[in-house]
């Protein structure tokens, strides 16, 4: 089978689990040919939005980076549950597999940014997960989500129908197979509203503003104009006005801030310039709204205009808060279920956010420091932490020696009269 022109999985052939379909999702028909650019999206300002020129706008071109880079940056770790709590598993394929790479061609961080990109922009991400004859994982591979087709059978299970870019075949493969990431599913549960797709208006305006910008300043900053004045005849109107637009495009071109009008012609501007316009305050209003589309504080899309240095500290904690933490435990939870299934609970993935919380040094020598004293944390798991070696005299938990039961504590004076006494 070819997925993105790669054979793999040996001779497996096109499969059918069921006779018949019951409800179907056509992703390729919806959201998923708008991510890859092939449908339509028209808007109410008559401009068609495709993920390719949305990702034009500065704005969503940054969201899209930035979460997608943001979770592939995150170590994704095999644990095992014990008696005492948990251990971290680093000895087994599958953790290799997850943290390292999930296939031959490309790494763990790669292959959770093409996820999640897919997510950002079409709404849906989709990896098959191969396994050997043992059950075994052995790879894990992305799909193109306009190649799928996702639908249940009249019994209920859902399926997804894959055909790669260029085969004839059609391979069935059932939902325990597939990672699946949507951005926000439909009622019938199949189906998912896309973020570019659903918001498409509002990257219209952002593109329709940013086409204006760009030809107000080619004309040199000359709004477009109307000419008046005393003409012979139809024609020789037209011959004025058509002169008189090279001459100004000329003058701009060349530098010159001064413009010859004939005798008894005047100018007078049309529609509002950019200023009039407000464009800058509608491309900064544009930033917050593409904010709220992806849940971002406007200093992760490099808008300060309104950030201190006490409230962007506040966003890192929002964006962590509610914006990070819901993807982490829907890729998590979506990655438990479908490489362990629901009654396996020996082992779990989960994703460190650790790193991402960190504050300055002296903040974190601070916290360690109350965790080791408290018998919180020991000293080798604050070193771990802060990727140094341990000591060998660094595993045990310690407390300091000042905090004692209440009536245990030694009384005052107590050892100075018997030191008198002697």
């Amino acid at each position: 089978m070819k997925i993105f022109g790669m054979e793999f999985g040996g001779s497996r052939q096109a499969e059918s689990r069921a006779s018949s379909t019951g409800a179907t999702a056509t992703p390729a028909d919806n959201d998923f040919l708008r991510l890859m650019g092939l449908d339509l999206m028209q808007t109410a300002s008559d401009i068609v939005v495709t993920t390719e020129n949305a990702l034009s706008v500065p704005a969503i071109f940054a969201a899209v980076n930035f979460i997608p880079g943001t979770l592939a940056g995150l170590p994704l770790n095999l644990f095992r549950r014990t008696d005492s709590g948990r251990e971290r598993v680093t000895d087994s394929p599958l953790a290799k597999l997850l943290h390292d790479a999930p296939n031959d061609e490309q790494s763990s961080f790669e292959w959770r940014k093409y996820l999640f990109e897919r997510v950002m922009t079409g709404g849906r991400g989709l990896s098959f997960i191969e396994r050997s004859a043992s059950r075994e994982v052995i790879n894990i591979w992305p799909l193109e989500p306009g190649k799928v087709k996702i639908r249940r059978t009249p019994k209920g299970k859902k399926l997804y129908e894959y055909k790669p870019k260029g085969g004839s075949e059609t391979i069935t493969y059932a939902a325990t197979e597939i990672i699946d990431i949507p951005f926000m599913l439909r009622e019938d549960g199949l189906s998912h509203y896309g973020p570019i797709a659903t918001n498409r208006d509002v990257i219209a305006l952002a593109i329709a503003a940013t086409r204006f910008g760009s030809r107000f300043f080619q004309n040199g900053g000359v709004p477009p104009f109307a000419v008046t004045g005393n003409f012979q005849s139809g024609r020789s109107m037209q011959a004025a006005g058509k002169d008189l637009e090279e001459a100004t495009r000329k003058a701009a071109k060349e530098g010159r801030q001064a413009l010859i009008l004939p005798s008894g012609l005047d100018i007078k501007p049309l529609g509002a310039d950019a200023a009039k316009s407000q464009l800058i305050e509608l491309k900064r209003f544009l930033i917050e709204e593409f904010g709220r589309i992806y849940s971002l504080p406007p200093t992760f899309l490099q808008d300060l205009s309104h950030g201190t240095f006490s409230n962007t500290e506040q966003q890192d904690l929002h964006f962590v808060k509610h914006t990070m933490k819901r993807w982490v435990e829907a890729f998590e939870q979506e990655l438990n279920l479908k490489l362990f299934g629901r009654t396996d609970r020996e082992f779990f993935v989960e994703m460190n956010m650790d790193g991402l919380l960190r504050g300055d040094f002296k903040t974190r020598m601070e916290g360690y420091a109350k965790g080791i004293q408290n018998a919180i944390l020991t000293p080798n798991e604050a070193r771990q932490m802060e990727n140094r070696p341990g000591d060998p005299q660094g595993d045990r938990l310690l407390i300091q020696g000042a905090t004692v039961p209440i009536g245990s504590q030694p009384v005052a004076g107590a050892s100075q009269g018997t030191d008198d006494g002697a």
